[in-house]
C-alpha cells in the first residue's frame, strides 16, 4: 500500500490514529492546533499510564516485558510509544492500556499500528495483540486480522493528510462522542453545527462599530 509520503516525511503519532478513529475534528484540534486540556478522563488515563510505564522491566504474565517502550515504522512513517509488550517465545505481544471508556475499534486500531511497528522492528510476526481495562482489571485479546490491518493503514493515510492539509474537520455527526471529549470548548460543536448561528456570531464579530453623529464645535 502507498504510504502517501511525500518528500518532506510527516510522521504520524500512533496516539493520533485513535483519536482520528474517534473523531477526525478531535484529532485536528489536538495534533494540528495543538489545542487540548486535561478533565476528569484524561487524568484517569495519565495516572494509569504512569503506573504502568514507571514499572520496572521484568515480567507480565509470566514472561519477560518492557514497558513505554518507543516503537516506529519507516514504511509508513510511525512514531510513537508501546504501554507494554511482552516478549512471548513466538513474537512480541503488544497490551495497550485505557483508564475509562473503551472505544472499541479506535483502540484496535491504535492496537494494530503498534504491532505493524513491532513487526518492522523485530522482524517477526504480531498476530494478536491485548487491551487491557484498568477500571474491569481485565485483557481483550484482539486478533490483528487483515481487515483491521488495510483499516489501519487506511486511518494513517487519512491522519497524514489532515496533518499536510492543516484543515479543520467538521464535528462528528454523532453527538454521544462529544460528551466528555477533552477538547469540546476549543471545538463548539453545538455552534459548529449550527451554521446559521455560527454564521450569525462570525458577522457580530467583524462588524464595523457603529459611531455617533460627530460632535460640534
Amino acid at each position: 500500500m502507498d504510504t502517501g509520503l511525500g518528500d518532506e516525511e510527516i510522521l504520524v503519532p500512533l496516539s493520533a490514529i485513535e483519536s482520528y478513529a474517534y473523531c477526525p475534528r478531535q484529532c485536528a484540534l489536538v495534533h494540528v492546533e495543538q489545542s487540548y486540556a486535561d478533565n476528569l478522563y484524561t487524568l484517569r488515563g495519565v495516572h494509569v499510564h504512569e503506573r504502568v510505564h514507571g514499572g520496572e522491566e521484568g515480567e507480565s504474565s509470566g514472561v519477560p516485558a518492557l514497558r513505554a517502550l518507543t516503537v516506529f515504522s519507516d514504511r509508513l512513517g510511525l512514531i510513537g510509544q508501546a504501554d507494554l509488550v511482552e516478549l512471548r517465545p513466538e513474537g512480541p505481544y503488544p497490551v495497550e492500556y485505557k483508564a475509562g471508556r473503551i472505544h472499541r475499534l479506535p483502540a484496535e486500531l491504535q492496537l494494530c499500528a503498534q504491532a505493524l511497528c513491532l513487526e518492522e522492528m523485530y522482524g517477526l510476526p504480531v498476530p494478536l495483540g491485548a487491551i487491557y481495562h484498568a477500571a474491569g482489571h481485565n485483557r481483550r485479546e484482539v486478533t490483528l486480522d487483515p481487515h483491521l490491518r488495510a483499516l489501519c493503514e487506511e486511518t494513517i493515510l487519512a491522519v497524514r493528510a489532515l496533518l499536510r492539509s492543516q484543515e479543520m474537520p467538521p464535528p462528528t455527526e454523532q453527538v454521544r462522542r462529544c460528551r466528555g471529549c477533552s477538547v469540546q470548548e476549543a471545538c463548539l460543536p453545538e455552534i459548529v453545527r449550527d451554521a446559521p448561528r455560527l454564521r450569525g456570531m462570525q458577522s457580530a464579530l467583524f462588524r464595523p462599530r457603529e459611531t455617533g453623529a460627530e460632535e460640534g464645535p
